[in-house]
């Protein structure tokens, strides 16, 4: 089978159906090998051993799965591509006219995370009287750092999803057009969010020169983490958007989901000063990845495949939420414009 793609421009390529299966087999190969010759000499070798087979069984059906159901999959990311130029025009007005009509306009956009970052500062650091956070590799980091390289994915964590979620709620007259890809609309929202996450972005490295911490190649894993988070949020944006529409007190749910896992995260406290024991349970959350990544990459100086388990965990974890996601969205989008 052939899957033909047309671009902006109205040219058309056919991407054969063995390529795609063959490029997904030869990377997972390649990570199953990094895999298995990973070592990692401070760990128990029964504990190493179990987590390999894990993995690769994982990946194993992973493939199976993606070749069963290759049709299905991939129909969402050859959209996506087709209608690249008119997701960024679209994501770009919708950040606009977000907040038209109000004095200030996109300044409240960058003004309430701000404002939150510096009330949970003054409360713990000033109230709780929290110290300088220690690193694994024992540096101390100001509260305020630790804190913002916390906080900044998760804001972006936060809208993205409860506006991708709503993406198709908001633009219903669109939804309603037959000859409309709305599997585009998730994805513009988020888009839209990236503007705010990257204003973020830059915010925190100010603040960390302000503090002494400079740039270095470490830095630019922030890209890396960013691109990570973007991915994952898509994929579980297009389940959530939608269930919405048949489920309407789902956006109630994640809300209380995600005052939640900010406390869960962890965000605001460091992990350490639980028992070891219990690390586990909160390592299983996608998000922590995203965190504990900022926060090695601005202070701790290590890049992200020395975390190999964490990242190969979310990586897996990201595949199947996206796979759910599309063939959830997929399934329903019949349905759709009757019930809008």
């Amino acid at each position: 089978m052939q899957k033909t793609i047309t671009n902006d421009d109205g040219e058309h390529r056919v991407i054969p159906k063995p390529v795609g299966i063959s490029v997904v087999a030869v990377c997972s190969l390649i990570a199953m090998a990094i895999l298995v010759l990973h070592e990692n000499q401070f760990a128990d070798p029964q504990d190493e051993l179990l987590k390999k087979v894990i993995a690769c069984t994982l990946i194993v059906i992973a493939n199976i799965v993606f070749i069963m159901l290759y049709d299905k999959l991939t129909v969402l990311p050859v959209e996506l591509w087709q209608n690249r130029r008119l997701i960024w025009k679209l994501s770009k007005n919708d950040f606009k006219t977000r907040y038209a009509g109000s004095y200030l306009g996109m300044v409240w956009a960058f003004v309430q995370p701000v404002v939150t970052i510096l009330v949970y500062w003054f409360v713990f650091e000033k109230g709780f009287n929290a110290k300088a956070q220690a690193m694994t590799t024992g540096l101390e980091v100001p509260y305020v750092l630790y804190l913002t390289a916390g906080m900044v994915p998760w804001f972006f964590f936060n809208e993205a999803v409860m506006n991708g979620m709503t993406a198709l709620l908001e633009y219903n007259y669109l939804v309603k057009k037959v000859v409309f890809k709305i599997s585009i609309l998730p994805i513009i929202k988020i888009i839209a969010a990236c503007f705010i996450h990257i204003f973020f972005v830059c915010f925190m490295l100010v603040l960390n020169i302000g503090y002494g911490f400079y740039p270095d190649l470490y830095w630019l894993q922030l890209i890396y983490y960013s691109a990570c988070l973007f991915i994952f949020i898509l994929g579980l944006s297009y389940a959530t958007c939608a269930i919405v529409i048949f489920f309407r007190d789902l956006t109630q749910i994640v809300s209380i989901f995600m005052q939640v896992g900010m406390w869960a995260t962890p965000i605001m406290w460091d992990i350490n000063k639980i028992p070891a024991q219990y690390h586990i349970i909160f390592k299983l959350n996608p998000v922590y990845y995203i965190v504990n990544g900022y926060r090695s990459a601005l202070f701790e100086k290590t890049w992200f495949w020395e975390d190999f388990y964490s990242t190969m965990f979310f990586w897996i974890m990201t595949v199947v939420v996206f796979a759910i996601g599309a063939l959830v969205f997929k399934r329903l989008k019949v349905h759709f414009a009757d019930i809008l």
